[in-house]
């Protein structure tokens, strides 16, 4: 069974730790992201194949985020536009500030467990899909 959540983040909380803190609350094992609408004050991105963060400030809205979420780990990503419709994207990080809203729709499978773990594939620890009856 899917079960649909609705949250909104509002001006001077953090993305990610607003999300991860209802994930958390809601104790989702097996969730993704639908939507998010919304903007920024400050930017903090892991851009590809890059170590550290790119971080700005100004105005940016919000073009996408998505990702897959849950209590054992999540990993999204975001793309924001700024005034001039300048668009980069990347892996989220803390301190992203909402500026105005961040409405965002996340879904939940009962089915399935998300943790992640290095498999060997990557140095880094992976998204691990496993089903709740096993």
């Amino acid at each position: 069974m899917t079960k649909t959540f609705a949250l909104r983040l509002k001006p001077g909380e953090d993305l990610r730790k607003g999300i991860e803190s209802f994930v958390k609350a809601n104790d989702i094992k097996a969730g993704w992201i639908v939507s998010c609408a919304g903007s920024l004050t400050d930017y903090s991105i892991r851009f590809a194949n890059q170590q550290g963060a790119s971080k700005g400030q100004g105005h940016f809205e919000i073009v996408s985020l998505t990702g897959t979420v849950s209590v054992n780990g999540s990993h999204m990503h975001i793309s924001i536009s700024d005034s001039t419709g300048k668009t980069i994207g990347g892996h989220l990080l803390d301190s992203n500030k909402v500026y105005t809203t961040a409405e965002i729709i996340l879904q939940q499978s009962d089915e399935y467990i998300f943790t992640r773990e290095k498999d060997g594939t990557t140095p880094w620890e992976e998204l691990q899909i496993k089903k709740k009856d096993q």
